[in-house]
């Protein structure tokens, strides 16, 4: 899977065939960074900000101070909305609070099979009046990006990928174009697995805890990931995500280090659900059968 280059984290990044240039962290609007770490944030070569699920007026307040810098920014904005009229107000509000007259990048979130017609007429009329500058998707479903290959106005990609959950690896990278200028942009979220991978408690015995930045490097390792979105809530965990920068690729080692805690996280979880599922087919066994007329 590796066939292309590693390319090194503290150069400039292409986001797939959108052309934009993007550095390898960006940053979510939702867990309290903000203000002068935004700025702090950008000199480091951050320039992904997310305007995400949560809008916290300290990280617009960061976003609105670089004003004078927004040709060099990519802004990505969320829009839930399933009704087409809906998504024109939702993005000029949001360009509003962010004080611009233009996104780079709208993010049409939370589908699991391609959005319908009207939502990608609504989406893509955005772009033709100058609102938006390319679309994105975001999806958790990872066999759906097969379908989502099919529909070339989705210029970037959002995607879970972590230690935990490999599985794009399998799913989603190898249906993917060869050539960059051809295939979408990956943003990759979840790095940390929401700071299940980087808690002690989790690990298992006699591997090291990895570290935020170690988690943002796994992802970026991998040749298909443009940009992993970090979350940080301070500039302390600013600081760790943009360690990951300096600390470049993994080493086949680190990778397969990584791989083993991941699996350690993630089974838990899979017993979990395993056992929730046996009950159920247990209580399903005792239920009489049922007529049908």
């Amino acid at each position: 899977m590796l066939w292309m280059q590693l390319r090194p984290f503290e150069s400039p990044r292409v986001l797939g065939r959108t052309g934009l240039e993007v550095g390898a962290i960006g940053l979510g609007s939702s867990y309290g960074v903000g203000g002068a770490d935004i700025e702090r944030a950008f000199e480091r070569g951050v320039r992904l900000f997310l305007w995400g699920s949560r809008r916290r007026p300290k990280f617009a307040e960061g976003v609105r101070a670089l004003a004078p810098r927004r040709a060099e920014m990519v802004v990505g904005i969320q829009s839930y909305t399933r009704v087409g009229s809906l998504m024109k107000p939702f993005v000029t509000k949001a360009l509003k609070s962010l004080g611009r007259t233009t996104s780079i990048s709208s993010a049409s979130r939370g589908w699991n099979d391609l959005p319908s017609r009207r939502i990608l007429d609504a989406a893509m009329k955005l772009r033709d009046q100058g609102l938006v500058r390319q679309l994105m998707v975001s999806c958790h479903h990872r066999p759906s990006f097969q379908t989502f290959l099919g529909e070339p106005a989705y210029a970037a990609w959002m995607l879970r990928y972590n230690a935990a959950h490999p599985g794009a690896e399998r799913d989603v990278f190898p249906h993917m174009p060869t050539d960059e200028a051809a295939r979408p942009g990956v943003v990759a979220f979840t790095a940390t697995r929401w700071g299940s991978l980087v808690d002690p408690a989790n690990t298992p015995a006699g591997e090291p805890t990895p570290r935020a930045s170690d988690c943002y490097r796994f992802a970026l390792t991998n040749p298909f990931v443009d940009v992993v979105l970090a979350g940080p809530r301070d500039g302390a965990e600013l600081d760790e995500a943009l360690a990951a920068i300096d600390r470049g690729p993994m080493s086949d080692d680190e990778l397969a280090w990584m791989k083993r805690v991941g699996a350690a996280v993630r089974k838990p979880t899979q017993e979990r659900t395993l056992g929730v599922a046996d009950r159920l087919s247990g209580l399903c066994r005792k239920q009489p059968p049922q007529l049908t007329g």
